[in-house]
């Protein structure tokens, strides 16, 4: 093991920013930093509400707008599809406006889309509406682990631990909170969806002293710039391995994340669970990674090699997807736990991005190639899962599969864990 400062960038060595405007000078501007920090976290709280808000509401918003069962599936594969197409816009965003500017304008388009998408009136509206949202959440998921590394060089896995940390709380919060909070508001469908903006629009806050803080240092960075090294010149990301097996490391992380959400309740409730308990297993299978996604970035930064957290996990996975084939209902409580700290192969991996390359222009082209590849990779696992069930007439062979695809995942993600970086394997 070594420190964490030592696997990444002293900050007077943090490459300027990948935008057209210079980068933030941290070190010149550490007022900025407790906004930074607050617009991360709040940031973070934004990244999944909207999906999970929606699934728990997910069969008032089908009869409210009269979409029929396929319709409805349809909507619940839309979220990757989003993540994957409109975060490949990211660098050409990033490039143009700054990555602090991105994120806000992210959160800006998940609390317009949130607000307005429950009162269109029409199931083509609504998807675009929700697409808006999902498109502030692709380009913010891309490029959280950039201004982390720009701003915090230093401190690369506690800040996306904190970050992890308050995805994680998002994402169980919404699950959790939005029936009751729709009942308290009288019950209405429309309503318990469109709150969520607020938040949305809360995240925005943080952000405007710093761009305000850009562009009164813009004439000043712009001739240092001038003066100084060039931006480097753009990767081609695709000939780097570690680039594609963090890719696949991502894609089949999230493949396993997203079949837990849809269908574990289901397995629980086939199983004879009721389905209040099966709601509330899923809610600790989330639960586990509030504390966990803290946790895991902070050690992954103090290794050489991240190899054998990615093992531990994964194989935390093999015993939960065991323990549901032999034995689903007995031992529940405990096959909950596991998988949720199996799928804290996500915070792992975005802490592998901002430590496989060593430039904030790195860091942006990884996260984006990592993520959308990643996000097409995953689509088609939760409706494999579904098809397998409804032709075998059992959960067996969508377990067999959840199983095995734990086996690649553990393997590309000990690759994407070695100690190299993408600038190195692309020059190379």
């Amino acid at each position: 093991m070594v420190s964490e400062k030592s696997t990444v960038l002293p900050a007077s060595e943090a490459a300027p920013s990948s935008g057209a405007q210079p980068g933030p000078a941290p070190a010149a501007r550490t007022w900025a930093v407790p906004f930074v920090i607050a617009g991360i976290v709040l940031a973070a709280l934004n990244l999944r509400p909207a999906i999970t808000s929606l699934g728990a509401l997910l069969e008032e918003v089908r009869v409210g707008l009269g979409m029929s069962g396929s319709v409805a599936g349809v909507l619940t594969s839309v979220p990757p599809l989003c993540f994957a197409v409109f975060g490949s816009l990211a660098p050409r965003l990033a490039r143009r406006f700054g990555p602090v500017a991105v994120v806000c304008g992210g959160m800006a388009a998940i609390a317009t889309g949130l607000l307005v998408r429950p009162f269109t009136g029409s199931t083509a509206a609504f998807l675009a509406t929700s697409a808006l949202a999902l498109a502030g959440i692709a380009v913010s998921n891309v490029l959280m682990p950039v201004v982390i590394k720009e701003w915090f060089p230093q401190r690369v896995g506690s800040m996306t631990g904190l970050y992890s940390m308050a995805l994680a709380l998002g994402t169980s919060l919404a699950a959790a909170i939005t029936v009751p909070v729709t009942e308290a508001l009288g019950g209405n469908w429309k309503t318990g969806l469109a709150v969520w903006a607020a938040l949305a629009a809360a995240a925005v806050l943080p952000w405007l002293p710093v761009l305000r803080g850009r562009r009164s240092d813009a004439a000043e960075q712009t001739a240092e710039r001038a003066a100084g090294p060039q931006p480097a010149s753009k990767l081609r990301i695709t000939r780097s391995r570690t680039a594609w097996a963090l890719a696949v490391f991502f894609g089949l992380q999230a493949t396993g994340a997203y079949i837990t959400m849809g269908w574990m309740p289901q397995i629980f409730r086939d199983a004879g669970v009721s389905a209040g308990t099966a709601g509330v297993l899923l809610a600790i299978t989330m639960a586990v990674g509030v504390p966990l996604s803290f946790v895991i970035p902070r050690m992954a930064a103090r290794m050489n090699h991240q190899g054998p957290i990615v093992v531990a996990l994964g194989v935390c996975g093999l015993i939960g997807y065991t323990g549901l084939y032999l034995a689903p209902a007995g031992g529940a409580w405990v096959w909950a736990f596991v998988l949720g700290v199996s799928n804290c192969s996500f915070p792992l991996a975005l802490t592998m991005v901002g430590m496989r390359a060593r430039t904030g222009p790195g860091v942006v082209q990884l996260s984006a190639f990592a993520q959308s590849a990643g996000y097409l990779l995953s689509i088609p696992g939760p409706l494999l899962v579904g098809v397998l069930y409804q032709h075998s007439g059992g959960w067996e062979a969508p377990i067999v599969l959840m199983g095995a695809l734990l086996v690649p995942q553990i393997l590309f993600g000990v690759m994407a864990g070695r100690q190299r970086t993408v600038e190195d394997e692309c020059a190379g």
